[in-house]
């Protein structure tokens, strides 16, 4: 490009410590330490990087896992402090980061409220929920006032992986874990558990209740993109319930994509088909990628310049409403 473009990147994770005790060491690679360092620096190295990467704002997010696990009397503690806390993190740099909130969801009305909180309070831009909650997925009518809020806000859910529940690593990966850890979480597993809850979401009704729930799925979305004609055309078939129901309607409606972590131009090229450009945002997944293979991405991407701009920055701006 002739010039610098602006980038923007919306999948960019921290640890908050109070919010990272109450989970284990073995969650989402938590062992290795240069990851371990990226995480818990909320300025110094990670501005550093920002600026030899040209990145201009991250939207900053609890990595996995967060209050989606936990009685609910504790997650709504923590995930208020910690939101405080990110909250002085981003008054400290308000032109590189923006924030999206933790929301405490096993209580469905304090992650409600939580929510409205950090957004109309804190300035917050949104709320990242990773994996289910306690084991049941954000389509239970329990949850539903989270989706009715973030309507009512115009601000977009974020719906990143977990760790599959036991059972379903146990039944699904467990002989190849001890060799290939990575296959429970980026490798595959992280993408089979959110593609799963994002299908769940568009048959539980929820979004056509609340037309205006604007959710956003990371990794090219989880290959979702790749196979919508095929989910679109098997739930039209004779024998499920309402055959005109469009499942490849409703899912290019309400969801946005991003690139975190998948920095491959078949998958973009695919994704731009089945979406639009315009429902597309540039994203890094730092610091469990680092920010060199995304920006190295970015000449080699078969798109025009207006259109990559749009990816890089524009589209963020418009649906977060950057300033």
């Amino acid at each position: 490009m002739a010039t610098k473009p602006e980038i923007i990147t919306i999948e960019e994770h921290y640890w908050d410590k109070e919010t990272s005790s109450h989970f284990g060491a073995s969650d989402a690679m938590r062992g290795a330490p240069h990851i371990m360092e990226r995480l818990f620096d909320y300025s110094t190295l990670r501005i550093k990087e920002m600026d030899e990467a040209g990145i201009d704002i991250q939207v900053l997010s609890h990595g996995a896992p967060s209050t989606q696990r936990g009685d609910p009397e504790t997650m709504v503690r923590v995930a208020k402090g910690a939101n405080d806390r990110l909250a002085e993190i981003v008054k400290a740099h308000p032109k590189r980061f923006a924030a999206f909130g933790q929301i405490p969801t096993p209580d469905p009305k304090a992650a409600a409220d939580e929510l409205e909180r950090c957004v109309t309070k804190l300035g917050f831009v949104g709320a990242m929920v990773h994996g289910p909650t306690n084991g049941a997925f954000l389509d239970e009518k329990q949850f539903w006032p989270i989706f009715e809020r973030a309507e009512k806000l115009d601000v977009p859910l974020y719906i990143h992986p977990a760790t599959p529940k036991k059972e379903v690593a146990d039944a699904y990966y467990k002989e190849y874990l001890a060799d290939f850890p990575g296959l429970l979480t980026a490798g595959w597993g992280f993408g089979v558990e959110c593609a799963t809850q994002a299908i769940r979401l568009v048959l539980s009704g929820v979004l056509a209740k609340h037309p205006g729930t604007k959710i956003i799925l990371g990794h090219m979305g989880e290959g979702i993109p790749f196979s919508l004609w095929r989910i679109n055309q098997a739930l039209s078939r004779q024998g499920n319930k309402d055959t005109s129901f469009s499942f490849r309607e409703r899912f290019s409606h309400h969801f946005w994509i991003t690139t975190s972590g998948n920095f491959s131009n078949p998958a973009l090229m695919c994704t731009v088909q089945e979406m639009g450009v315009d429902r597309i945002i540039f994203s890094i997944d730092y610091p469990f990628v680092p920010n060199k293979p995304g920006i190295d991405w970015i000449p080699t991407i078969p798109l025009c310049e207006e259109d990559k701009a749009k990816i890089l920055s524009g589209n963020a701006r418009k649906l977060l409403k950057l300033k």
